[in-house]
Parts: structure tokens; C-alpha cells; sequence
């Protein structure tokens, strides 16, 4: 992958460095120019970002104008959303239904996962003020899953405790009727949809990001160099205007 170059040239410049220098954005630019990538190669981290976070349409659209084609079937991507999208509305049965139609297996051999759709289907009915629905699903569904796994006990006996407080989001444990808790509990089922496709479950771009950021972290220790700070823009910001490290 070219970015392991640019990481090859940092540690070069480390290596050149035995105390704190300063890189002028002249020679910070001339070694990111001799740097060539492959557009290629950056075409397929896009697509992999675009199959990866379930961009569909826009991975169609980039596949026409690149000619750059994503390593699993689009249409894959349109029921993997749609049950995402299930479980961030609350509708777990219904998406649990729709993971069913993909892949049975999924949810056969992820029995965390299936606990965990089962644990966000407990929180929609208190959520909807189905108290007794709620206590009888508990003993039905959860307290069974403990039997089978005891690691799920903590789990469940959080979760359980939301019956025991007339106003639910002011329990300790309150969070988990946030809607965050749904968004959770959705990316764990995206991810176990891309991995039964032989997919990888986070994109690469993320990763190349955090990798940029450890590789400027470890070169602030040796140099004062044209860093980038804002990574929305990916502006270098000249060494003259900062101290080493990055504090302005």
C-alpha cells in the first residue's frame, strides 16, 4: 500500500534526525511529491469506504466513472442498509426477520449478537411503556440466553434493572435507552453481515487516517515539520507558526 511510503519516508527522516530540526515546507513538499501513488490504488480505498459504510448509490455512480468495481455485489449493500436501518428505528424483529433472509447463519453463529438484538428488543418495550410485555419477554428470551452463556449475565441483569425504575432514563443504566445504544447495536449487526461476506467489517480509510496521526505524533519527537492538523482539509501548517509538538 503507498501510504507504508510516506511512512517509510517519515522514519527516514527520523532516522536523519538525532535532535529536533526543522523541515522546511519546501523539502516537506518535494519528499511528499516524490511519493507516487497510484490513482488505482486510491480509487479502490474510496470504493472500499463507499461498499464498507453502505454507500450504494454513490458506489454505483463511482464504479461508472472510475470503472473501479467493489469486491462484493452492490444489491448486497441495499439489504445490509435495510437492516440497519431496522435496528436504528427499533424495529428489531423485523430486522432479526431480514438477517434471517440474508443469512441464517449469522445469527446461528453469533450467539452474542443475537443477545444483543434480543437485549435491544427488551429496551424498545420499555421504551414503549410495555412493562409487563417487557417482564415476560425477559424470562421468555433472556433469562434462557444466561443459561447458555453465563457471560451474558452482567448484561442482562443491567438491562433488567430498568424495570425497576418508574422513569427508566433516570436508572443508572439509563443510557441504554438512548438512541445511541440503537446505533450500537447496529453496527455490530453491519459488521456481522460484512464479515459472513467475506468483507472487512471497518473500512481502511479510518485506519490510514489513525496512522497518519500515530506517524506525526512519533516525528514531533525528533522535528518541526509542515504538519497536518485539520484532516477535513489536509492544509499543512507551516513549522514557522508552531512549536514542536504541534501547540501553536
Amino acid at each position: 500500500m503507498s501510504f507504508w511510503i510516506v511512512i517509510r519516508e517519515i522514519s527516514e527522516i527520523e532516522e536523519m534526525a538525532a535532535s529536533k530540526r526543522v523541515i522546511t515546507r519546501e523539502e516537506w513538499e518535494k519528499r511528499l511529491n516524490g511519493v507516487k501513488i497510484k490513482k488505482d490504488d486510491m480509487n479502490k480505498l474510496v470504493m472500499n469506504f463507499l461498499v464498507t459504510e453502505g454507500y450504494v448509490e454513490a458506489a454505483e455512480k463511482f464504479r461508472m466513472e472510475t470503472g473501479t468495481e467493489p469486491d462484493i455485489d452492490l444489491a448486497t449493500i441495499t439489504d445490509r442498509m435495510a437492516v440497519k436501518k431496522a435496528v436504528q428505528c427499533g424495529n428489531i424483529e423485523d430486522a432479526i426477520e431480514k438477517i434471517n433472509d440474508l443469512n441464517p447463519e449469522i445469527l446461528d453463529t453469533n450467539p452474542q449478537l443475537f443477545f444483543h438484538l434480543q437485549q435491544q428488543r427488551f429496551i424498545e418495550l420499555i421504551r414503549n411503556g410495555k412493562v409487563e410485555e417487557a417482564m415476560e419477554f425477559a424470562q421468555e428470551e433472556l433469562a434462557p440466553r444466561v443459561e447458555e452463556n453465563q457471560s451474558f449475565l452482567e448484561e442482562i441483569e443491567a438491562t433488567v434493572s430498568l424495570l425497576g425504575f418508574e422513569d427508566a432514563t433516570k436508572s443508572p443504566v439509563g443510557e441504554l435507552l438512548d438512541i445511541s445504544q440503537r446505533l450500537k447495536t447496529a453496527s455490530e449487526v453491519n459488521a456481522a453481515i460484512l464479515t459472513s461476506q467475506s468483507h472487512e467489517k471497518d473500512p481502511k480509510l479510518p485506519s490510514l487516517l489513525k496512522m497518519l496521526i500515530w506517524g506525526q505524533n512519533q516525528l514531533d519527537k525528533k522535528a518541526a515539520y509542515p504538519r497536518i492538523n485539520d484532516l477535513s482539509t489536509a492544509t499543512l501548517e507551516d513549522p514557522a507558526v508552531r512549536n514542536v509538538g504541534g501547540r501553536v
